[in-house]
């Protein structure tokens, strides 16, 4: 599908936004609504936000020039600066007001959201802050750093042997500002349609915590001990000519490896067929596959995993990503004004385009413009119905990305009616692992039961014609239907967009292939960590002198976001003109623009970025350093000169501190290393959880690494609620992750209904959307059409 970005509409049109943002989460919540067609104006203060002079590779701007990262995130954006411009009356005049701040510092700048909404009822307020405007943390300071440490994401990543390892590349950032973007656009939605506005609450540690995969419920449902440090088995691994990414999430999969690297022995012990159970056995697995591997070249295994469909892939960075045959015949990459290629949108639609590409804004160059008028209002809305109540959504995803996009979808109030079938249910049930002792074994997945709350089940089997018909009915009253099968799946059942835009008009069809609708990579099979190890983001992960590391699935989530959002925009079309359309969101493209820097800097500057361990390449002295007790490692940011004194307040003034060398983030970066062995030895002798209290009261970013299985023992998390409790029919009472904003204004939840189970709303959908009678329904049931056990169980 081409991106066209002449004659065709933006999905959205006559959208205000007034963004005021310090971070990339805020900037690129900003850049999203400006690709979809709103009008940014983007408040900054005098000196400029501080992206204007930030390189992740540490190279120099020329001039006075901006940075490429900042070039990318404000394409098309207006900017001003405060305190020149009247910012309350900007404030009146927006639809949406995108804020990154804690409460005391939105309160410095006279921003307060409930007092904005007394005035203007349907203005919708998003405030982006690290750890929401509620909870005893609210205040603290943070990164992105530390927020993955309290998140658990840092705490099972890699080798025992060493540290854990954060994700590289900023990924939390980009997580939280998508979902700001679709929770404005969400509430915006509802406001058209005569509801309020709403103060949107988001925490980025619950964004950051959605990105794993609900390792809490994996030792709830499967009861086992929290999950421990480790590295996928096979994972990246060293070929003749390079790195080759390899990628296992079923047992068939597994099967099919051994075959392709002619070891039929790795299928005589059933515990390797699942990658939990693959880690007690890694040295005789790599002793095993690596003399094959290093008798081939990455393109040779590569071209043979695609033989056996198997999700292999060679690894990107920055210097190669541009060049690869998926981006170059598709054309993902376009020119930036700035003179750099950066990643086109990663949504494409049938009727719509992307705004065009302009160029960033020149601080304050809109300083003199009028603020825009305050709108019409009537009488005030009274309907708090939830965002999206109303919108019915037919839900073919399965595993984990696809799910995403439809457990936030479900949140905000549309009811998503999710198909699978008794011949192949959704893989995510009992991927991973599986337990022995229940016969229902195949309701316990983790995953499914953390993404597929509020949701209703059918089963069809669509290779029938009585599937089919009874799909095509469901259709005919739906609003969206999404999909994330590889292209030719749909295409087999007849079901495709013409096929179904036939029977609906209206309709939104997502579709989400790994590797888009067309192009040299159709085929290919790939999931998160694929795209995590072709578009860079694992080259970034790991210590400077090892391997590169997987991100281990966060992709997933984060593409669900995205596809959430591009939903919610085809939705706003639809309202506005009638006409439905194919929105075609490929993970990969998903993933590119989260590591839009890595290629833009490649090509501005001609550097590489890659791995530092847990350093980052951010302003700031960071890293992960064991403290005393059974391997408790502590997570410390110090960026600021106010943190750095904090911290020397705190270790005791020791004299190795006290020498100029340390006096400013620059000195501070180029004595890293020195800073690194003084903080080793005093962290060895310090209790974590004392030390994290003390560090936190001076104002230190810190967290202490957790393993994501421990997470409901957050006391931050646990004060908002973001852990919600329900109670299943076959598991019993488990708690939840829910979308990560506080719950809307009246309400106390934002989880109604548990994960449903095989089948389990059959009658109910097939009665009150299809008409069917008892007798259909038993006939259906005989001819496996429908059903509430797998095939064969």
């Amino acid at each position: 599908m081409s991106d066209g970005r002449s004659s065709r509409p933006t999905p959205l049109e006559d959208v205000r936004v007034v963004e005021i943002s310090d971070r990339i989460a805020g900037s690129y919540c900003g850049k999203l609504l400006v690709d979809a067609g709103a009008a940014v104006r983007k408040i900054e203060p005098a000196q400029g936000d501080w992206l204007r002079r930030f390189t992740a590779s540490g190279s120099a701007i020329a001039g006075g020039a901006d940075s490429p990262l900042f070039g990318y995130l404000n394409a098309g954006k207006r900017s001003l600066t405060w305190p020149s411009v009247d910012l309350a009356a900007e404030l009146a005049g927006a639809d949406i007001v995108v804020v990154t701040a804690a409460p005391s510092r939105a309160a410095e700048w006279g921003i307060d959201p409930q007092r904005l909404l007394d005035e203007f009822p349907r203005a919708v307020i998003v405030t982006i802050s690290d750890f929401g405007w509620t909870g005893p943390y609210a205040e603290r300071a943070a990164s992105e750093f530390t927020l993955q440490a309290w998140s658990g994401l840092t705490g099972f990543r890699g080798d025992p042997a060493g540290p854990p390892i954060s994700i590289g590349g900023d990924l939390g950032e980009y997580m939280g500002g998508a979902f700001a973007a679709f929770g404005a656009l969400a509430v915006h939605r509802r406001v058209t349609h005569g509801g309020p506005g709403e103060h949107l609450d988001l925490s980025m540690l619950e964004a950051i915590t959605l990105m794993q995969s609900g390792e809490w419920l994996h030792s709830r449902l499967l009861d086992v001990p929290p999950v421990t440090r480790t590295v996928e088995v096979p994972s990246i691994e060293p070929a003749k000519d390079g790195y080759v990414g390899i990628t296992m999430v079923t047992g068939q999969q597994w099967l099919d490896f051994a075959a392709m690297v002619d070891c039929p022995e790795l299928t005589e012990n059933s515990q390797l067929s699942f990658q939990i159970g693959r880690w007690q056995y890694r040295d005789l697995i790599r002793e095993k596959i690596r003399p094959w591997l290093a008798e081939r070249t990455v393109a040779e295994v590569v071209e043979l995993g695609q033989l056996f469909r198997l999700p292999i892939a060679a690894l990107g960075n920055g210097a190669t990503v541009r060049e690869t045959a998926y981006a170059t015949e598709r054309g993902v990459f376009v020119r930036n004004p700035a003179g750099f290629h950066q990643p086109r949108t990663p949504w494409l639609m049938s009727r719509c385009a992307p705004a065009p590409l302009r160029r960033a804004p020149a601080l304050g160059e809109a300083d003199t413009t009028a603020p825009w008028p305050v709108r019409q209002s009537g009488e005030p809305p009274s309907d708090r119905r939830l965002p999206l109540e109303g919108v019915r959504i037919v839900d073919l995803t399965a595993f984990w990305a696809g799910p995403a996009a439809t457990h936030l979808l479900a949140a905000f109030g549309a009811d998503v009616i999710k198909v699978e079938s008794i011949q192949r249910p959704d893989g995510i049930r009992y991927s991973g692992g599986m337990r022995k002792d229940v016969d229902d074994w195949w309701e316990y997945g983790w995953v499914f039961h953390a993404m597929n709350t509020n949701k209703r089940c059918v089963t069809l089997d669509l290779g029938s014609e009585d599937g089919r018909r009874l799909f095509g009915q469901l259709v005919a009253d739906a609003h969206v239907v999404i999909e994330n099968f590889s292209p030719r799946v749909m295409e087999h059942f007849g079901l495709t967009a013409d096929a179904l835009l036939a029977i609906n008009p209206r309709l939104v069809i997502a579709r989400m292939p790994a590797f888009g609708l067309d192009g040299p990579w159709r085929d290919r099979v790939g999931f998160a960590p694929t795209m995590e190890q072709i578009a860079g983001l694992a080259w970034v992960t790991g210590a400077a002198d090892g391997p590169p590391v997987p991100p281990r699935g966060a992709c997933d989530p984060l593409a669900g976001v995205h596809a959430a959002f591009a939903v919610t925009a085809a939705l706003c079309f639809a309202d506005r003109t009638g006409a439905g359309q194919l929105v075609e969101l490929p993970m990969i493209e998903t993933v590119l623009n989260v590591t839009a820097v890595q290629p833009i800097e490649a090509e501005v500057f001609g550097v590489t970025l890659s791995r530092r361990g847990n350093r980052g390449h951010g302003w700031a002295v960071q890293n992960l350093y064991r403290c005393k007790g059974d391997d408790d490692w502590i997570a410390v940011t110090v960026g600021t000169d106010g943190q750095w004194r904090a911290l020397v307040d705190a270790l005791g003034k020791p004299p190795w501190a006290d020498d100029h060398r340390f006096d400013t983030v620059a000195a501070r970066l180029a004595h890293a290393d020195e800073i690194d062995q003084q903080l080793q030895r005093w962290f060895a002798d310090q209790n974590l959880d004392e030390v994290v209290k003390a560090l936190a009261a001076a104002g230190i970013p810190v967290a202490p690494v957790v393993s994501p299985s421990l997470i409901t023992e957050n006391d931050q998390l646990n004060d908002r609620g973001f852990l919600e409790t329900l109670e299943h029919p076959r598991t019993g009472a488990a708690r939840y992750p829910r979308p990560p904003f506080a719950p809307l204004d009246g309400r106390r939840t934002w989880l109604m209904r548990p994960p449903p189970t095989l089948g389990e709303h059959n009658d109910e959908i097939l009665r009150d959307c299809c008409g069917l009678t008892d007798d259909d329904l038993t006939r259906l049931a005989a001819a496996g059409v429908i059903g509430t056990r797998p095939k064969g169980l």
